[in-house]
């Protein structure tokens, strides 16, 4: 009688298991396009935040340059046009990660050191494990109590 009983239930904790693991691994995947869904709206937000400092920054840089070429020619003194370097540089970085390749170029380099530099980018001490956790816990926990 008693292996009449069993054989239902061994397949119903068969199916039990199987309906686990797909819930799991559904879980799993539904996190991670939540991750890369968060991840593309905080790219598109820096994205955003570059375009829009680049036209303040434009501005900046359009009335300082006007500004000082015309006290060059004013004051004949060259040396009025030295800041525009500089300020130049900046305006060309901006402009490259708000609507150039930059962000493109970044990918390719960290795609590079993940492939070519690994060990730059362990952690100190290994990776972060549960015993590690708890240890850390324990000795920071005033009301501990050990079972």
């Amino acid at each position: 009688m008693g292996f009449i009983l069993s054989k239902p239930m061994n397949e119903n904790m068969k199916n039990q298991k199987e309906f686990m693991l797909m819930n799991s691994r559904l879980q799993l995947e539904r996190q991670l396009i939540m991750q890369n869904e968060m991840r593309e709206r905080q790219m598109a937000m820096q994205i955003a935040w570059s375009r829009e400092f680049l036209k303040y920054f434009g501005t900046f840089f359009g009335i300082v340059a006007i500004s000082l070429t015309a006290g060059t020619v004013k004051r004949k003194k060259p040396a009025l046009l030295i800041p525009i370097v500089p300020l130049g540089f900046i305006f060309t970085y901006q402009y490259d990660l708000a609507y150039g390749t930059l962000l493109q170029r970044m990918k390719g380099e960290a795609e590079n050191i993940l492939d070519t530099e690994k060990s730059n980018l362990q952690l100190p001490r290994g990776m972060i494990t549960f015993e590690s956790l708890e240890k850390a816990r324990k000795e920071q926990s005033k009301f501990f109590i050990d079972k």
